[in-house]
């Protein structure tokens, strides 16, 4: 009798401990999760006050109003125009972005002005990679708040499933406000720098682009590409209908850098069909501009990291440049000999300069910097648990 009383009891007992662990497990854990994201959110912000700081050290003023003005700046933003009807938008986006650029371009004159101009478009790019820590931050934060205010444990599950690639996309944009503010190659700089090395004198025919001529396999090329070694994107599309009213391109050519799948290797080249440009407004209207014409355009595109686009250029990406020349040789042995061909390094060009004689000068800079992003890479596996 005495063991059934104990066996009623025990069972008892385990029943409300696991009542009990029901109600409390959930709590426990949204306590835990809230904590980690709080680190999270802390790092965040603390990697864009780092960013900011990296910045207003490039002006003119190096003092804490001059960084509370960089604070301010960081939360610009623009508002996507409507597209209920969407004629006519890609001229509004373009009309909105070039008046985001003069933005910039009026905030760094107004505290750099004691600057050369190479320093202030670098300042210029480096606020860009700025703004976009800044946001990754604040969105990282307020889904962090959200959850704390609501006792909400789907909201804190997502943001934590997402927070290492969070994260390492944040890392990515600081060393992105580094690359732009020191002048160094990034990932998105390979398209510029292989235009470059076809040329020895370039000249600006648009805002922020550049010119030059070559000759390959016997046909006469000509060659696009952002205005270096300064951080640039360049206007392409004014670039293409200013050559286009001298000469009739029979192909055209581009090179950018494009994303790889995980797995695959950095630096391999792929070559396929379309104007290879990312981005918004350009793009469209290039194409509006080109394929009315039936002009055949080839894109070539280097593989590079999801987070390595504005992270100092990899060396396998720069040893990429002999393959990219194969494949625009194929490319230009699809016309005939005295057929004329565009051939544009898309991307940032910061870093490279507009000649071949600055390409050669800037790769010794890239393998320091791919050896030292490397040496960083394992001191961070060293340190991990796993």
């Amino acid at each position: 009798m005495q063991l059934l009383q104990a066996d009623i009891f025990g069972t008892i007992l385990w029943f409300v401990i696991l009542f009990v662990f029901i109600i409390l497990y959930p709590r426990i854990m949204l306590s835990q999760m809230i904590w980690k994201l709080e680190q999270s959110a802390k790092k965040l912000e603390e990697l864009s006050d780092k960013g900011n700081t990296i910045c207003s050290k490039r002006t003119d003023i190096h003092t804490k109003e001059m960084k509370e003005k960089i604070n301010e700046f960081t939360d610009f933003f623009l508002v996507e125009p409507s597209s209920l009807d969407p004629y006519g938008i890609v001229q509004k986006i373009d009309q909105l972005i070039r008046q985001t650029e003069d933005r910039f371009t009026e905030f760094v004159d107004e505290h750099a002005s004691k600057k050369t101009a190479v320093e202030r478009q670098q300042l210029n790019y480096g606020l860009r990679a700025a703004i976009g820590l800044r946001q990754l931050a604040k969105i990282v934060r307020h889904n962090v708040e959200l959850a704390k205010k609501f006792k909400n444990l789907q909201i804190a599950m997502i943001i934590q499933m997402q927070m290492p690639i969070i994260e390492k996309f944040a890392e990515s944009e600081l060393k992105g406000v580094e690359s732009f503010l020191n002048g160094w190659p990034v990932g998105d700089s390979i398209g510029p720098m292989y235009a470059a090395s076809l040329i020895d004198e370039a000249v600006e025919i648009a805002p922020g682009t550049m010119a030059g001529h070559t000759k390959i396999e016997g046909r006469e090329c000509f060659v696009l590409k952002a205005k270096g070694p300064e951080p640039h994107l360049g206007r392409t599309d004014e670039a293409i209908n200013k050559l286009m009213k001298k000469h009739n391109f029979s192909r055209i050519i581009t090179i950018d850098a494009g994303l790889k799948m995980e797995g695959e290797t950095s630096g391999k080249v792929a070559e396929g069909v379309g104007f290879a440009m990312g981005g918004y407004s350009q793009r469209e209207l290039i194409e509006n501009t080109l394929l009315p014409k039936k002009k055949p355009i080839d894109g070539i595109i280097v593989k590079v990291g999801l987070f390595d686009a504005i992270a100092p250029m990899q060396k396998e990406v720069m040893d990429s440049i002999p393959k990219v020349h194969e494949a625009v040789v194929r490319s230009v042995k699809r016309v005939k000999a005295k057929e004329k061909v565009l051939i544009i390094g898309v991307g940032n060009s910061s870093g490279i300069g507009d000649n071949k004689k600055a390409v050669e000068q800037v790769k010794d800079l890239i393998i320091k910097n791919d050896k030292k992003m490397k040496e960083e890479e394992k001191s961070e596996k060293k340190g991990s648990w796993i």
